[in-house]
């Protein structure tokens, strides 16, 4: 005789009840249409800083990588001809979108969400044969879960005890879009989380990293591919932990000493956290990102060269003065790039990376009277900010704060700054006739159909 035993439901934290029931109905949740335009901000963004990407080192390891792994061809590896597995698909794509430091950032969080979300949702709706409408969905709710997870667990505070907010929230990122793209219910939703908690990882000690590549894969590579992970198997009738939020030795009871998981949940459907998210004006470190807009007005306001100039004082946030202090790739050296634009006027991708700059006879001296100093009252700021000083030849001294970086949440880009931008980033890669294919696709996207269509406009030989 058999007998059967009636499974008593879940225990469910009301934490747990609430996420995972916005993240399950969110593919069928209309959204502003100003979060619908950003949100192709930063697609385009993203998706140019992925094929620009793919052609540095840490883009061309990525595919090197990738090309050994096989897989079922299921989506694409942006800036290759390969076409792999979504799970394949996603690492090298993060790996590109952070190859370098082109990619938006969101500066109150500590996150950089596009690179983590983007190719997670990207990959799994070229499988899915997922509209672009549902791709913009997936990628907003993926930068809301992003930002919510750095917050929840305490952004400086937890990065101070040894881990990367970069790693942690771009996973849970990466996982909620994924389950978007997949049409997860509230079950599955909740054992996705459980199987994103068991991979989140990563360690702050990726600053010294002087390639970029373990940085790329901390960044994008590994949290997009943990976060298609965990969307596949949940979808495959994977089951779990029924609430890795809550009870004995959970994910918040293991990160306890600096969370606060209520924020996790917080204005969800009201704040969307993609509205908050910087797109950089330059190719180029975001700490950099204040102190080159401040040269930039001073050299338009008072018509300054580099013969001008006698001595440079730049100021910035503490943490951000640690990080671009004399680095050794010049696109975050920020002596370098205040150098570069005192010289050209401006900055662009092919500048801020050309070896040949680094060793410049004029770029070298004028590096030598530029003093970096860090602040903790600029560190205190609700944005990015910089000053700085320029004391010329003839005596006189020029200041400049710059309190709302272009980009910003406070001083956003319109779209025809982002489109250019993009395009300085896609023009070497896929040249003019398909760059302003896919820049327009990115701008109609509501009326794409099927993502794999996609797949002409990313693929390079």
């Amino acid at each position: 005789m058999s007998s059967s035993v009636k499974k008593s439901p879940p225990k469910i934290s009301p934490l747990m009840r609430k996420l995972a029931t916005y993240i399950a109905n969110a593919r069928r949740r209309s959204l502003p249409a100003a979060v619908t335009e950003r949100a192709k901000h930063h697609l385009l963004d993203t998706i140019a800083a992925m094929l620009s990407g793919s052609r540095l080192l840490p883009g061309r390891r990525a595919i090197e990588f990738v090309a050994t792994q096989g897989g079922v061809p299921e989506a694409t590896v942006i800036g290759s001809t390969l076409v792999t597995s979504a799970i394949n698909a996603a690492l090298a794509n993060g790996m590109h979108a952070h190859a370098d430091e082109t990619d938006d950032t969101y500066y109150l969080a500590l996150v950089h969400p596009g690179c983590g979300v983007v190719p997670a949702a990207l990959a799994l709706a070229e499988r899915e044969r997922a509209s672009g409408t549902e791709l913009l969905r997936a990628v907003v709710l993926g930068y809301d879960i992003c930002a919510r997870m750095s917050i929840a667990l305490g952004i400086e505070r937890f990065r101070e005890r040894g881990h990367s907010t970069h790693s942690f929230g771009h996973m849970f990122g990466a996982a909620a879009s994924a389950a978007a793209i997949l049409k997860l219910n509230f079950d599955q939703t909740r054992y996705l989380l459980s199987y994103t908690a068991q991979q989140a990882s990563g360690l702050s000690c990726w600053a010294r990293d002087i390639e970029h590549i373990e940085k790329a894969f901390d960044f994008g590579g590994m949290p997009a591919r943990n976060g298609v992970t965990a969307g596949l198997m949940s979808s495959m009738k994977f089951t779990g932990v029924e609430d890795v939020f809550d009870g004995d030795r959970s994910f918040f009871h293991a990160h306890g000493l600096t969370a606060s998981p209520e924020k996790l949940v917080k204005d969800l459907g009201r704040t969307y956290e993609i509205m908050n998210t910087s797109i950089k004006r330059w190719a180029i470190g975001y700490p950099i990102q204040a102190p080159i807009d401040a040269v930039l007005n001073l050299i338009v306001k008072h018509r300054i060269t580099a013969n001008d100039v006698e001595r440079v004082v730049v100021t910035i946030d503490d943490q951000g003065a640690r990080t671009v202090n004399q680095r050794t790739m010049a696109s975050i050296n920020i002596q370098h790039l205040v150098a570069v634009m005192l010289l050209d006027g401006d900055i662009s991708f092919a500048s801020a990376h050309d070896d040949r700059r680094v060793r410049d006879s004029r770029v070298l001296k004028l590096k030598e009277r530029i003093t970096l100093q860090g602040s903790a009252a600029l560190g205190r700021a609700k944005t990015t900010q910089a000053i700085v000083e320029i004391i010329t030849r003839d005596g006189r001294r020029l200041r400049h704060h710059t309190k709302a970086v272009r980009g910003t949440a406070a001083n956003p880009m319109p779209r025809a700054e982002v489109e250019a931008k993009a395009r300085d980033l896609l023009l070497p890669v896929i040249g003019p006739r398909r760059t302003t294919r896919l820049v327009d696709t990115m701008w109609h996207i509501e009326g794409l159909r099927d993502a794999s269509t996609l797949r002409p406009l990313l693929q390079v030989k």
